[in-house]
């Protein structure tokens, strides 16, 4: 009886407290900080453990070489909510629901949110305290701009939507950091490495080029329903995936002129 009593009372603090509609934001951030923090500790554990070259890497390339598993945990995550959300979920097609799609939301896409807040809050900081070694003013630009758009979207339920469709564009983020392992452990000339880096030319030009020229003309389709969005709002939908696209297409000129070296060191 009084373990059924601790049950119940653990259930209702989750179901009336840490679940609730007005508690899923800070709770979700806190769950997206703590995931990280597990994260990075375990990476530690595991590569000390399975990879030998780990031990001699410098405390900087430790540091990074953690933070990397972190990121890819988190665009892995992302990934995959913001694809079913964005293609599969009913909650933004435009005949299932009443109401309009930029104030549309439910508990799982504001948690969603929530924890990738806590995730960038946590990768923020991280790049801050290391500056530069994880990372330049481009990388706080991006984390700026995200955390301020993520953050408001999973507040305010404004504009979900167009938040999940930026957040597809982590999905390049694994082969990115696989490029930084092969080279960290001396496999720049595999066959690995260039097979990931036409993954990553593919990944890039769908995820982070054509995807934002969709969601762009998505916005055209629905500016009736975008333009009574709050005016802070609408400056997020308009400037964040624009300073992106352009920041998107100056590193994917870099990917491709690095695709180039590689590929006329090999023949």
């Amino acid at each position: 009886m009084e373990i059924k009593s601790y049950r119940d009372q653990a259930e209702l603090l989750l179901k009336e407290y840490l679940l609730a509609d007005s508690f899923i934001p800070h709770t979700s951030v806190i769950c997206g900080i703590c995931a990280c923090k597990m994260i990075y500790d375990l990476t530690q554990l595991f590569s000390i453990v399975y990879f030998k070259s780990y031990p001699s890497l410098s405390e900087v390339q430790r540091t990074e070489w953690s933070n990397r598993s972190i990121s890819t945990i988190h665009a892995i995550f992302i990934t995959g909510m913001s694809l079913y959300f964005v293609f599969w979920s009913d909650l933004y097609t435009d005949h299932q629901y009443a109401g309009l799609i930029t104030f549309r939301s439910s508990a799982l896409s504001t948690f969603s949110l929530g924890v990738s807040v806590g995730y960038f809050l946590t990768d923020l900081g991280m790049i801050i305290w290391f500056y530069p070694s994880l990372g330049g003013m481009e990388y706080l630009l991006h984390h700026l701009l995200s955390v301020a758009a993520v953050a408001y979207s999973m507040l305010t339920g404004e504009g979900q939507l167009y938040t999940f469709m930026v957040l597809i564009s982590e999905t390049t983020t694994p082969s990115i950091n696989l490029r930084w392992y092969l080279d960290t452990a001396g496999m720049k000339r595999s066959r690995v490495y260039l097979i990931n880096g036409v993954v990553i030319f593919v990944a890039w030009l769908f995820a982070r080029i054509l995807l934002f020229m969709y969601l762009f003309y998505h916005v055209y389709l629905h500016y009736d329903q975008v333009k009574q969005m709050n005016s802070y709002g609408l400056l997020l939908i308009f400037v964040v995936p624009s300073v992106l696209s352009v920041m998107n297409l100056m590193w994917f000129g870099k990917i491709i002129r690095g695709f180039r070296k590689t590929l006329a060191k090999r023949q």
